[in-house]
């Protein structure tokens, strides 16, 4: 039967972000390595502009799948481990 309809667009919202490759790596990267920031992020992953990464994180972190933490001028990104269990438990693997 159909959940209500804010889980629906929830899900919808994270498929929609995780249906994006580059956010879907970055998405495996916050699950293997925690408490990353923004340029942290961009080293790894290595050829995405920062506008671009910024763009990503805020898709992410729009859709519920990313934590921030702001300590500062950073700002932290760790994977929210109760959505991604609840819609995307493959991440979590």
């Amino acid at each position: 039967m159909v959940e209500d309809n804010a889980e629906v667009r929830q899900a919808v919202k994270v498929y929609k972000a995780l249906g994006e490759p580059t956010r879907l790596k970055i998405a495996l990267l916050l699950t293997e390595e925690r408490n990353l920031c923004c340029s942290d992020i961009g080293s790894k992953l290595e050829s995405i502009a920062g506008s671009t990464l910024s763009h990503h994180l805020k898709q992410l972190t729009d859709c519920g799948l990313l934590d921030l933490r702001k300590e500062g001028t950073y700002i932290y990104y760790n994977v929210n481990r109760e959505i991604a269990q609840k819609y995307a438990p493959y991440l979590l693997e």
